[in-house]
């Protein structure tokens, strides 16, 4: 957003200087991105007066000038054809940087003869791009400074320029009324009236609107008037200024009108030449095949649904966005149909975004102009077009209905300082607030029209504070409970990945942090990928869905470490995980990566590759340290992306806490990872929460009583799983079966099958075991494994 001085000087009654200005923008949330003052590049310039000049013996362009100024007669040589006697002129001395054509003077010689100094032109000090002569001035004193002598007699010539950039939240200070509303409100000057005017229509107009029920919501109100026998050309010279000044290129009276309503008063408008419209406008979607010219001159084909100004010839106007050749006011134009509109923002950011069109309209709606200006600026811009171009109005047309936007909220005074910690009185928040245009009534505060950013009671304790100057903040410590322990901070899920994640450090891995997002391919290689995930507005191709694992990540950082000559890789991250697309389909997740070798080099200068068995060693650590039980089960119910038989899931029943095992070689094919490659995953939320917090271990179970080992070696079935086998075992005597482990198995049987050798620990806890006890509870074990697996005791 940019404007000039003069320009904010009309909507505010200051005498602020230009550098408090700048320094309460920026402190107000507008900030300052560049300002230009033509004043700062010529100070150095003063007054002179030539007395006499005469040919160059050497040069039939140049004359040599005899010049007062405030040291004595200078010797100046000047090719300007202006150049004579008796003209006050602008003074560069030897040492003064000219900024139009970026030199620092030095005393010369040209054609032979010394030149001290120059007279400068406006192109020569970029006050314009006049370089036909030296400047002129028709008063003035010798030596008197030149900045001085145009803030007295050409202020618009030294008028700065300031360029704010505006957050998203703002739309109101895209013009210059809003911004002067916000220095205002600090207490910089006051708030001029707003600009009105009525038009009275001299006659129906001949020219309809409406809107086309598939529209409705996305263009509710459209409005406008015919203007008859104007007479277009160039604007006048004021206009003319104050748009090249913020960067705009002057091109017609009507043309200007719009363009300067844009930037004074955020709305936008569109003036079509009333002869070229053929019967009346709707507003419509575009339809498969519809096309524009532009009046940028390009041809665009207009996506379904966007809405557009159409007469009877079709497309006329995209609608908000930037209107269309054909009906373009021209020099021509006589009669002019001034169009102005409410469309929704969404729909125009859409439309904006499909078809590439970047505009000062669309940035104002895709942002939310004022519903409220709508009618009113079609009146001032009439009136403008009045005083320029002359002509008669006709009555308005309008179609459909202006948006309510009326909401109030209740200002409690004392919020504002539990929420940012500033003691402000409550009339001078009340008072804030209505310079800053709400209604207040009692408690409660009415949001103007053109602030669709305040959407709470939090949302005027920010204007508040913001007003007040969010310097004023200072840190506080929150209040203490002057007895007992404070409520914890973090909850118990956010606890648990923090121990999670340091444990998972602890282990020797490198943290990673990628996107949620990643291509279809690869969210499709763990089982995602479908429309459910797909994200509508993608910041890349490559970024196209919500990813359902994290392993797609750190095997895509895996590739690119080895890709650069890092081959063993340690890799984890702890972020969310989805499944679909509604607010219950996201869960947390830890996974680990291992690629490559692991553990120091042996004597012989080799490494053990890494296997299944590290997964799973780190899976437990990260299970255990989150406070998962410690007796679990293994099972082999699988993902497709893990190695089938060489992989597990750390389960309590139905409920998976961890999967470990190898990564499946067409993943890491795909992934373009050279392997081997093992992996873990851990479900944070999957791990059971204790009922009871507690912050001690609990009591230890030991037993004074020798504990006994028995060996047994099963003949089983080779499909029969040793956790099959194990767990029947460890079932025959809860009480007295400690624990159980395989010791041994051995796949050579001559009748194909396998035997599998357990080892049982059986712990007494009241006496010692005798040899009767003992061959009783390894019975059981027998009998249980027997008739859970169909094994035999091997001989």
């Amino acid at each position: 957003m940019k404007f000039t001085l003069s320009w904010l000087k009309e909507h505010l009654d200051t005498s602020a200087t230009l550098d408090e200005i700048v320094e309460a923008l920026t402190d107000l949330g507008l900030e300052v991105e560049d300002v230009r003052d033509p004043a700062a590049k010529l100070g150095s310039f003063t007054l002179a007066r030539v007395d006499h000049a005469e040919q160059h013996p050497d040069a039939d362009r140049l004359r040599v000038c005899r010049v007062t100024t405030d040291e004595g007669e200078k010797q100046i040589v000047c090719g300007a054809p202006n150049a004579r006697a008796g003209i006050t002129v602008v003074l560069a001395k030897p040492g003064d940087y000219v900024p139009g054509i970026d030199v620092t003077l030095g005393v010369g010689k040209i054609r032979g003869i010394e030149s001290h100094g120059m007279m400068a032109s406006e192109r020569e000090l970029e006050l314009s791009d006049e370089h036909e002569g030296i400047i002129e001035l028709p008063s003035g004193e010798v030596g008197q400074r030149y900045v001085d002598w145009l803030a007295e007699n050409a202020p618009d010539k030294i008028d700065p320029m300031i360029h704010i950039k505006i957050t998203p939240n703002r739309p109101d200070a895209l013009g210059v009324r809003g911004v002067a509303r916000d220095l205002a409100a600090r207490g910089l000057g006051a708030l001029k009236p707003a600009p009105e005017a009525e038009i009275q229509g001299q006659f129906p107009c001949p020219v309809g609107v409406t809107i086309a029920p598939d529209v409705a919501g996305k263009a509710p109100f459209f409005a406008g008037r015919v203007v008859r026998g104007v007479k277009n050309g160039p604007s006048p010279e004021w206009l003319q200024k104050r748009l090249r000044a913020i960067g705009l290129r002057p091109i017609s009276a009507l043309v200007d009108i719009t363009n300067f309503f844009t930037f004074d008063l955020n709305r936008p408008l569109h003036v079509f030449d009333a002869a070229k419209v053929a019967g009346d406008l709707t507003l419509r979607a575009a339809r498969a095949g519809d096309r524009i010219e532009a009046l940028d001159e390009k041809t665009y084909v207009l996506p379904e649904g966007a809405v557009v100004i159409c007469d009877e010839n079709g497309p006329e106007s995209i609608a908000g966005i930037m209107g269309g050749l054909a009906s373009g006011s021209s020099d021509d134009t006589v009669d002019v149909f001034i169009e102005a509109a409410y469309f929704d923002p969404i729909a125009i950011a859409t439309t904006g975004r499909a078809m590439k069109i970047l505009s000062d309209a669309r940035y104002r709606f895709e942002r939310g102009i004022d519903p409220a200006s709508t009618l009113p600026g079609l009146d001032l811009a009439t009136r403008m077009v009045m005083d320029l171009c002359g002509g008669t109005p006709s009555e308005v047309v309008a179609a459909g209905a202006l948006p309510d936007t009326s909401r109030a909220y209740r200002l409690d005074p004392s919020r504002t300082s539990r929420l940012v910690g500033m003691d402000i009185p409550e009339d001078t928040q009340r008072a804030t607030l209505q310079a800053l245009g709400f209604r207040m009534e009692g408690e409660m505060a009415h949001v103007p029209s053109w602030r669709p950013d305040v959407l709470g009671e939090a949302d005027l304790v920010e204007e508040i504070a913001r007003i007040a100057s969010l310097t004023r903040l200072e840190g506080k410590p929150l209040p203490r409970p002057q007895a007992g322990v404070p409520r914890p901070v973090l909850t118990p899920l956010q606890m648990r990945e923090k121990t999670a994640r340091r444990m998972a450090a602890s282990l020797g891995y490198n943290e990673c942090v990628t996107y949620s997002f990643i291509d279809q391919a690869s969210a499709a290689l763990f089982g995602g990928g479908t429309d459910a995930l797909r994200i509508e507005n993608p910041i890349s191709s490559e970024m196209t869905h919500l990813r359902p694992d994290l392993l797609p990540g750190l095997l895509a950082a895996a590739a690119r470490n080895q890709a650069r000559g890092f081959a063993d890789l340690a890799l984890f991250e702890l972020g969310p995980v989805f499944s679909g697309g509604e607010p219950g389909d996201q869960a947390m997740q830890l996974s680990g990566l291992l690629v490559g070798s692991t553990g120091p080099r042996d004597p012989f200068g080799t490494r053990r590759k890494v296997d299944l068995y590290d997964a799973k060693a780190d899976a437990e650590a990260v299970l255990e340290a989150i406070g998962a039980p410690a007796r679990v089960q293994i099972n082999r119910k699988l993902d497709g992306w893990w190695h089938p038989g060489r992989a597990g899931n750390v389960a309590l029943g139905p409920n998976v806490l961890a999967t470990f095992g190898e990564v499946h070689p067409r993943i890491l094919k795909a992934m373009d990872v050279k392997g081997p490659a093992v992996a873990f995953t851990v479900r944070i939320a999957a791990v059971p929460f204790p009922k009871a917090r507690t912050t001690t271990r609990p009591a230890l179970q030991a037993s004074e009583l020798q504990a006994v080992e028995r060996d047994f070696a099963f003949v089983v079935d080779p499909q029969v799983e040793a956790l099959t086998l194990v767990n029947a075992a460890a079932g025959a005597d809860k009480a007295l079966i400690d624990s159980v482990a395989v010791f041994d198995q051995f796949t050579g049987l001559d009748d194909g099958r396998k035997s599998i050798g357990i080892t049982a620990r059986l712990q007494p806890r009241d006496k010692t075991l005798t040899d009767a006890d003992i061959e009783a509870v390894s019975a059981k074990i027998v009998e249980k494994v027997q008739k859970a697996t169909g094994a035999t005791l091997r001989g």
